[in-house]
């Protein structure tokens, strides 16, 4: 089959289920990952005849597709802070959003020019740590996270980013009844950071398909009754663990903003900080621990 009967068969196939724009977008990745060939190598190469077995390839991410399978999870990868990480069924896909709470932690450290100590908690892709520490290499970064499968894919990203993380297995709402919280005696962090699971049962109905069906729940969704649950968890564990004066950083459910101030406050963090997103929506908060 030539690379132009394809590039038309993959948009007849998904005209009725994507926008356009999108489609072409979803092409010019799979042709990057499975041909080798970015957005202009293909448009000079449309006769160029492809193999049964890289055609197949394309056809199995057309049922993918249309089954609103994210296209970060059919190629295996996203980028995140202008870095590369690979992405699996066990990790929640890195959002824009925590882009933004990365930079500004990085921002805020900028004047901190000696080496600190880091610990993102839920940490998935390692996504944020290993932000952090490609950013920061000299400071020491440590990521949890309960989940095994995940803390394996954050390894592999380490790797692929070349960066030194120490990732530990911790269930977070448990962690001071475990024998592993034992990993941190001895422990105290300037920077405590987390995005943990934050969307209530009744915003689902706000959320696309493609999140509903396949991105793992234990890192998206808490109870509505208790959907600060992480947050208290882990403002308890920073009393602990996070030195004096040291900082704690979250990205919150936009519609929690008021209450995680309030969290905080009574958790004896001061100089709270709210801050929005770029859309506009309340979405990080942090405070610094006093004694």
């Amino acid at each position: 089959m030539l690379l132009k009967t394809l590039r038309e068969h993959f948009y007849s196939s998904l005209k009725g289920d994507y926008p356009e724009t999108e489609i072409q977008s979803f092409f010019n990745l799979l042709s990057e990952c499975y041909l080798k060939m970015k957005g202009v190598e293909v448009s000079l190469n449309l006769y160029v005849p492809i193999s049964g077995k890289k055609t197949e390839k394309f056809d199995n991410a057309i049922t993918r597709l249309k089954n609103q399978e994210p296209i970060q999870y059919i190629i295996g990868s996203t980028e995140f802070y202008g870095l590369p990480f690979k992405v699996t069924e066990n990790t929640l896909i890195p959002r824009p959003e925590t882009e933004e709470l990365v930079q500004w932690v990085t921002d805020i450290s900028k004047s901190k020019t000696e080496s600190l100590s880091i610990l993102d908690i839920g940490t998935g892709t390692g996504c944020i740590a290993i932000s952090l520490s490609k950013n920061r290499p000299n400071d020491k970064v440590f990521a949890v996270d309960i989940s095994k499968k995940a803390l394996t894919v954050a390894r592999t990203n380490a790797k692929l980013n070349k960066v030194e993380v120490e990732f530990i297995e911790l269930d977070i709402l448990n962690w001071n009844h475990k024998v592993s919280s034992l990993e941190f005696k001895n422990k105290e962090f300037d920077i405590i950071v987390s995005n943990p699971p934050y969307v209530r049962a009744l915003e689902k109905s706000r959320m696309s398909d493609n999140v509903l069906r396949h991105e793992p729940p234990l890192a998206l969704y808490v109870d509505d009754d208790n959907p600060l649950i992480y947050y208290k968890a882990i403002a308890e564990f920073a009393q602990t663990y996070l030195k004096n004066k040291g900082q704690l950083f979250f990205e919150i459910n936009q519609y929690l903003g008021s209450e995680m101030v309030q969290l905080l406050k009574d958790c004896n963090f001061e100089d709270v900080v709210l801050k929005k997103d770029i859309f506009g929506n309340d979405r990080m908060v942090s405070g610094i621990k006093i004694s």
